[in-house]
């Protein structure tokens, strides 16, 4: 089957248009509803916490691709300034302040529902036109995520129950694969979970240099996996690579045709670029792969992502 049928025919089978209604601005995280929040709450045994960002700095993944670049962090205010007696202060105040400039997709990051376009449609059917302009998404802006996206986290760890530690470039992750890895961590994917899948390619970044990371050949899910991730009813799913999806991908001639599906069909909520490796070396050490995640997104008004640094608490 070429890309393009393979495409349309997961759109149609897997489409949750309507589902939540005709003006839904949610997509799966709808799955997460206050009793999912509580129970999730209850996970929380040791009170230990867990940062999922990669570091926000110029020594970051990007390369260009996709005009994406790393942040540009700029001292607004700085200790020389208020040592010297150069901000105008009265009595000895001084203080320091800065600014960031970076693409909002270029670290550990969400992909909002008005990222991915599926022949010029949005999530729920929508004309893509019509959802994001030159204002931003004035439908499914990534403010609505804001608050919901909190509940029950599970580390499925693939690269080290199907590989050994990491996973090669180029490994389709399928349904079998996740869920051989549940098996055997002893955990059950539940409806309205936040998914986060390791890899093991961020630890090889971080070993070896970021080279093609932004971009390049890596594992990640294969496109066949749709079904998995529909029929689950999962809220998101986080991975630690730059494109979730496996690159190269399993079509020629195809840019990401598993985003093209969840995304604009699904409503899935994708994360890419988080760092697992420190939960993951915990969850391997208590057998323990259920906690409780937050990962709220930047309220940018009409943005089609965001930063965010998740906290997986356990």
């Amino acid at each position: 089957m070429n890309a393009e049928d393979a495409i349309a025919e997961a759109a149609a089978k897997y489409s949750n248009w309507g589902r939540w209604g005709a003006g839904d601005v949610l997509g799966t995280v709808n799955f997460i509803g206050p009793g999912e929040r509580a129970a999730a709450a209850r996970l929380v045994r040791r009170g230990v916490s867990f940062s999922l960002a990669q570091p926000f700095d110029m020594n970051g993944p990007q390369r260009g691709l996709r005009r994406r670049t790393n942040p540009v962090h700029t001292m607004l205010d700085t200790g020389l300034d208020a040592v010297h007696g150069d901000q105008g202060f009265p009595h000895g105040f001084g203080g320091a302040d800065d600014v960031i400039a970076m693409p909002l997709q270029c670290s550990t990051q969400w992909d909002g529902l008005g990222h991915i376009f599926d022949h010029g449609r949005a999530w729920n059917g929508r004309p893509a036109d019509r959802v994001v302009t030159s204002e931003g998404d004035q439908v499914t802006g990534i403010e609505h995520l804001a608050a919901p996206v909190a509940g029950r986290g599970v580390l499925l760890d693939v690269g080290r129950a199907i590989g050994g530690g990491e996973l090669p470039d180029g490994f389709a992750i399928t349904e079998e694969h996740l869920a051989a890895t549940a098996g055997a961590h002893g955990v059950e994917i539940r409806r309205g979970d936040l998914v986060c899948v390791r890899t093991g390619r961020f630890a090889r970044a971080k070993r070896e240099g970021w080279g093609e990371y932004a971009g390049g050949p890596a594992p990640g899910l294969s496109f066949w996996s749709a079904g998995w991730l529909h029929r689950t009813e999962i809220a998101a799913i986080a991975t630690d690579t730059w494109g979730f999806e496996v690159r190269p991908n399993e079509f020629d001639g195809a840019f990401q045709p598993l985003h093209q599906v969840v995304i604009p069909h699904l409503g899935l909520l994708v994360g890419e670029m988080w760092d697992l490796e420190a939960l993951a070396a915990d969850c391997a050490g208590d057998g323990v792969h259920e906690f409780f995640l937050t990962a709220a997104p930047l309220p940018v008004t009409g943005a089609v992502g965001s930063p965010v640094n998740p906290l997986a608490i356990k």
